[in-house]
């Protein structure tokens, strides 16, 4: 039995709150615990005299209670003073217990350390830390540890110094592997988590801060490594999966959809798709479609990222890629995060594969239950080559007769969970079916180099003709009339305009004008003009007939919140608002914008800012709005936001319930992710059974991350 595994508890014995909080922490085995690092230190190594300390110091000092009582002015406290032979100091704490007033009792001596204040006046410290002055000084920092309610620090060190003791930290490097790291010196894991956990006093603070102590560098390197050899076994394993190969079927072999009295119902779907289209595709588009369909003809699952900018026709080549499936004979499924992006495709796609006899089915929680019933008759016997909708496309009731590719738009906005659920639908015996998963937001190398290693990726770096470029104005509240002119000009040239809202309601927390009022005062302001408003809260059948109206250009003016932020396809549309922008972030500010500037018509997205009661806007906020306003860009768009605000906002469902990374920094340590990509392979290769420790060690179940 391995030693990093938790010690197993009795059955009948239930855990106490903190083990339950241990629990919710992740902390389960030894190595969890031995892995789960301070954020801070405290020094309780020294003693300061009160004579010699300063007003703000952090300091412990070492003393004799020489009274103790409670005040009732201002308000309850207990009051402790305290004479260390030099000087005298009040511990005041506001919140206490009646053991706490005992063990200060006068006459005790104690240890108290916090913070200083006071000096000519008289020593204060407030809620200091206090324990008895007995036994030697600790010769090691007081390592405080990342905690939730119920699990106090002192326990949370024992049971970490517990988990460190116990864990099997033996090295898995290999000397070869070890060898081609630049680092010296190089600290065993062991010594590192040892001295992480019990740094000792002359250790420069700044480099456990900053993480460039040779300790945090082994755990850096450990942890690259792990992740890579896991996307690497992801990948591999692949391999050996089998998915449908989806060739077209030669016409004279089928019966059905290949009528012998229409000649050009003989070709192929996908072919048939491209002469209908009433446009040509990029070349960015033919590109990554036969990367897909080369992926698509293969045994191995495919499992591949299309990433491309607002307006960039990925939807397009999912169509091509559904219909090459359905050429062999298989069904293809799309799902989208939201009904109305969902809907969007729904449309598009209807559009186009139905006068071509395909039969496409829509899925989608609000459904009533007959039409949902219907649905799902098509899907179980093979009627409805391609199902479109929500996550209801998942759910247990929904049987394929036979399907082969799963396409997931918005893929980062899908738990872990549900894209596993989506793989496991396929009846065929013993097969995966291809995914292919979509995004908007550009994903920057050093992210894909670490997060998506396991990913074929395949980027539309064009647009198509006739798009107008997108004027970006930063604009502030106070020029709101100005703006409200400008959508009178736009509406007198036969266009549309969005006004995007952050809230619906108003909320106390947060000063910001909500869709609601906002649609009343746009109304009351541009007589003669249907205004509309959408938001989630909307019943789905008024979200339809709002974005009906919108869209067949009957309603001039849309407010909404972030619900049209993808998918929402209207050419006529050539001025964006967005209220508030600076409550957003890059990437959504980016894909709002992406709503206009569809047509050949001259656009623009006015970003109207509020500084609220401060004097200026914060630095991120002005870092995000300026960065809007230099470029349209989505791939430099996406480098900017991962430098504001790191990997997360990227990395979205891959990180559901634990991060991948919790000690590496992509854009610090691109040296080690370079070393860790070049060393995983050789590691897998002449080290398998290292490999296989060394990812267990460091991610557990959490490999299952990589495999959606």
């Amino acid at each position: 039995m391995t030693r990093d595994r938790a010690p197993a508890k009795a059955a009948d014995k239930p855990l106490s709150a903190p083990q339950k909080a241990l629990h919710k922490l992740g902390l389960l085995r030894d190595i969890d615990l031995a892995l789960h690092l301070p954020l801070r230190y405290e020094d309780e190594t020294r003693i300061t005299r009160l004579a010699d300390a300063r007003e703000g110091d952090t300091a412990q000092i070492e003393a004799e209670v020489t009274a103790c009582e409670v005040a009732y002015r201002p308000r309850r406290q207990l009051l402790v003073t305290v004479n260390d032979g030099s000087d005298s100091c009040v511990l005041r704490f506001f919140n206490f217990y009646p053991s706490q007033q005992k063990a200060l009792a006068v006459g005790t001596k104690i240890r108290a350390r916090g913070e200083l204040s006071g000096g000519f006046l008289g020593w204060t410290m407030v809620h200091p830390h206090c324990k008895a002055a007995s036994g030697a000084l600790p010769t090691a920092l007081t390592p405080v540890y990342p905690t939730v309610a119920g699990l106090p620090q002192p326990y949370l060190r024992k049971a970490v110094l517990s988990g460190l003791t116990r864990a099997e930290l033996s090295d898995t490097l290999p000397t070869e592997v070890a060898a081609q790291l630049k680092l010296r010196p190089l600290w065993t894991l062991k010594q590192a988590l040892e001295f992480l956990h019990h740094p000792t006093p002359d250790v420069m603070l700044a480099q456990l801060e900053d993480r460039t102590h040779p300790a945090w560098q082994r755990l850096k390197v450990e942890e690259l490594l792990a992740q890579q050899l896991s996307q690497l076994q992801s990948r591999r394993e692949r391999e050996h999966l089998r998915a449908p190969v989806l060739v077209p079927v030669r016409p004279e072999l089928v019966e059905g959809p290949f009528d012998r009295a229409q000649p050009e119902r003989m070709l192929p779907l996908h072919e048939r798709l491209l002469a209908a289209l009433p446009f040509q595709l990029t070349g960015a588009q033919r590109r990554v479609s036969e990367e897909i369909a080369r992926d698509l003809a293969q045994h191995q699952p495919m499992h591949r990222l299309l990433q491309g900018d607002v307006g960039s026709g990925k939807t397009v080549v999912a169509a091509l890629a559904a219909t090459v499936c359905m050429d062999a004979g298989w069904q293809c499924a799309l799902m989208a995060p939201t009904e109305i992006l969902a809907y969007q495709h729904f449309r598009k796609l209807v559009g186009w594969l139905e006068p071509l006899g395909v039969r496409v089915a829509w899925l989608t929680g609000s459904q009533k239950k007959k039409e949902r019933t219907e649905m799902l008759g098509l899907i179980e016997r093979g009627e409805a080559g391609l199902v479109v909708g929500t996550h209801a496309v998942i759910q247990e009731q929904v049987q394929f007769k036979n399907l082969a590719l799963a396409i997931i738009d918005e893929q980062h906005r899908f738990g872990v969970a549900q894209r596993l659920a989506l793989r496991s639908k396929t009846n065929g015996e013993d097969l995966e079916p291809h995914m292919l998963m979509m995004t908007a937001t550009p994903i920057p190398r050093t992210l894909a180099m670490s997060y998506y290693a396991d990913l074929d990726v395949s980027t539309i770096d064009e647009l198509p003709p006739g798009r107008s470029p997108i004027v970006t104005k930063v604009v502030s509240e106070q020029r709101r009339d100005e703006v409200i002119q400008r959508i009178r000009g736009q509406l007198e040239q036969g266009r549309q305009v969005y006004w995007v809202c952050p809230l619906i309601e108003e909320s106390e927390m947060l000063d910001l004008t909500n869709a609601t009022e906002t649609h009343a005062e746009l109304s009351a302001a541009l007589p003669g003009v249907m205004v509309g408003l959408l938001h989630s809260r909307m019943p789905v059948a008024e979200k339809k007939a709002v974005m009906s109206l919108f869209t067949s250009g009957s309603m001039g003016v849309l407010v909404s919140t972030t619900v049209i932020e993808v998918g929402v396809d209207v050419p006529n549309a050539t001025l964006m608002v967005i209220e508030h922008a600076e409550r957003f972030g890059l990437s959504q500010l980016h894909q709002l914008r992406g709503r206009v500037g569809r047509g050949a018509a001259a656009s623009a997205c006015v970003l109207l800012y509020s500084t609220g009661d401060a004097p200026r806007l914060g630095e991120t906020a002005r870092e995000r709005l300026k960065a809007m306003a230099e470029t349209s860009d989505g791939f430099e768009i996406a480098r900017r936001d991962l430098d504001i605000r790191g990997p997360g906002e990227f990395l979205g469902a891959r990180q559901s319930g634990a991060a991948l990374l919790r000690f590496a920094d992509l854009a610090e340590d691109s040296q080690l992710l370079a070393w860790a990509r070049e060393a995983a392979p050789v590691m897998l290769d002449r080290h398998p059974d290292l490999a296989e420790r060394h990812v267990m060690r460091w991610l557990g179940s959490r490999t299952n991350y990589l495999k959606a």
